[in-house]
This record gives structure tokens, C-alpha cells and sequence, in this order.
């Protein structure tokens, strides 16, 4: 696992070593002392989940204000173009974006660290992903800020390369804004 920062240094790239041959492939998805070692603190996550979306699809900008979760994030099946937003209000980056694209066929990781919104658009016809989560959910810690609030401005459209026509949930669009939303 070969961790990379991106624009906003908490969070991070993680590029496992594939190998492959005429069988098909393997590679090493976590591991826990490589993995603390490039976050540089103990982690432990308690949770485990998976998603399916179509095509278009964009999730959140998801978080939990109070018990935040931090997130490792990979795609199993597709492709989607995963997003962080810092949200602690004392952070130089407060109200940044980073994403990085996740495939199956990259077999790239995000790590998103408590203090910071998810969400993601898919790319491909569909896309699984799987995440191990830091915290429990909490239903009425869970907060959502829109996609598409202009202070925050995620390039989707450009990742996509093309133009997208969302499909968002009921919930997802009646999300804050930042300005108006609950943060660290």
C-alpha cells in the first residue's frame, strides 16, 4: 500500500502493488500496520460496507457531526470519482474538495479522516464500492451538505467528461450548504 497526499495532506492515495499473471490477480487490500503507519495514528475501524450505484449517481457530500466517521473507500466493480471535503473550520484546507478516481481495474484506495464530508459520482454503467468505517453510523448525527454548493465548487462534470445529469436522492438534495451547514 503506497500512500500519496493529495491537495488536502490528510487525506490519502493508497496504491496497493497488483500482481498479476495469465490467472489473474493479487494484491494486499489492508493492512493495518502499513496503513496507521501512513496516517501516522492508530486506527481502528469497526465497520465494513458496500454500495451499488448507476451511472450518474452522485452520493452525499455525507458526515456524521458529532462521532465522525473516518472512511477507506475502494471500488470493487466500476468506476467513480470520490471526493473529500474538509470540514473542520480550523483547518487551512476548511471548505476544500480532493477527489482521486477509484476503479477496479486501478485498485486505488481513499482514505478520508474524521473532520471530512464523502461523496462520490459514478462513472461508469455502475459501480460497488466498499468502506471500512471508524465509527458506527448514527442516524441523527448524520448530516449532508449539497453536491453542488458553489463555495465548495467539485469539478464533477470535468471528471466525468462529459455532461452528467445527476441522479440524486431526496435527501442529497435537500442537503445545506457549507456556509449553512454543521461542521468541526
Amino acid at each position: 500500500m503506497k500512500p500519496s497526499k493529495l491537495p488536502i495532506p490528510d487525506v490519502l492515495l493508497f496504491e496497493p502493488q497488483v500482481f498479476k499473471d495469465e490467472r489473474g490477480y493479487f494484491y494486499e487490500s489492508f493492512q493495518l500496520k502499513a496503513f496507521q503507519q501512513a496516517v501516522n495514528r492508530e486506527i481502528h475501524f469497526v465497520q465494513s460496507n458496500e454500495s451499488f450505484s448507476k451511472r450518474n449517481v452522485i452520493r452525499g457530500l455525507h458526515y456524521q457531526v458529532s462521532k465522525p466517521q473516518g472512511k477507506l473507500v475502494r471500488v470493487v466493480k466500476g468506476t467513480v470519482f470520490d471526493v473529500a471535503v474538509d470540514l473542520r473550520k480550523n483547518s487551512p484546507t476548511f471548505g476544500q474538495w480532493a477527489g482521486a478516481l477509484l476503479s477496479d481495474e486501478n485498485f486505488h484506495q481513499l482514505w478520508i479522516p474524521e473532520g471530512f464530508a464523502h461523496g462520490f459520482l459514478v462513472i461508469s454503467d455502475s459501480a460497488k464500492l466498499q468502506y471500512m468505517v471508524t465509527d458506527y453510523w448514527y442516524p441523527q448525527y448524520d448530516r449532508c451538505i449539497r453536491f453542488d454548493d458553489p463555495d465548495i465548487d467539485i469539478k464533477w462534470q470535468d471528471m466525468a467528461h462529459t455532461d452528467i445529469d445527476p441522479i440524486i436522492s431526496f435527501k442529497d438534495q435537500a442537503g445545506d450548504s457549507l456556509a449553512g451547514a454543521e461542521v468541526f
